[in-house]
């Protein structure tokens, strides 16, 4: 295979994926985060490694474009390793959003390829966020790939980024994270402040 023809196929999957997302899901996210916004409740913001990245810069985008007061723990990487070193991996989310006072007026958001596995031990620190987040009444969202995972079972919006190659599972299901929540943000209806270069003549 040449460069330009994986550049083909990979392109192709693109436009496989995004004709094939769940517009009712989507939906369903915006009306949840809209409610969370209008009752003053915050948004927290959860993924490792890829989604990790994800977390910071959505966050961001939701407090700025969107209104939402929005957090993630992976912006404090004191605490974050301090957390990993005490008390252990699988707990550093689910113990940092007790802290912060979870509650039932708010809700986090998962970004993660998996969704988190407890058999496999895969993304426990997710996992048990999830947990916690149920245990408050606190809405649980989700963008993710493969089959959903934990995310998927247990969330009560998630948007499940559909397999078209699983060669390419990871790449794509990050990629269409940002897309999905960029699409949150710049909804006309839901969004409260527009970007520079859209405000910009």
């Amino acid at each position: 295979m040449t460069y330009h023809d994986y550049i083909n196929s990979y392109l192709d999957e693109v436009r496989q994926i995004a004709e094939k997302m769940d517009r009712n899901e989507i939906n369903r996210m915006i009306e949840v985060l809209e409610k969370v916004r209008d009752e003053k409740g915050r948004l927290f913001i959860l993924g490792v490694g890829g989604g990790a990245g994800h977390a910071s810069h959505a966050v961001n985008d939701f407090r700025k474009l969107a209104g939402i007061e929005a957090y993630t723990p992976v912006d404090n990487v004191s605490e974050i390793t301090a957390r990993t070193n005490d008390d252990g991996w699988h707990t550093i989310f689910s113990n940092w959003l007790l802290g912060s006072n979870l509650n039932n007026e708010d809700a986090i958001m998962i970004f993660s390829v998996g969704g988190g596995n407890a058999e496999k031990n895969i993304s426990a620190n997710l996992i048990e966020a999830i947990k916690f987040a149920k245990q408050v009444g606190a809405k649980v969202l989700g963008v993710v790939g493969r089959d959903g995972g934990h995310t998927k079972k247990e969330a009560d919006v998630c948007v499940l980024v559909p397999v078209v190659n699983p060669e390419t599972v990871t790449p794509h299901t990050e990629a269409f994270q940002a897309v999905i929540w960029h699409l949150i943000v710049s909804h006309p209806k839901f969004q409260k402040q527009k970007g520079k270069w859209e405000s910009t003549k």
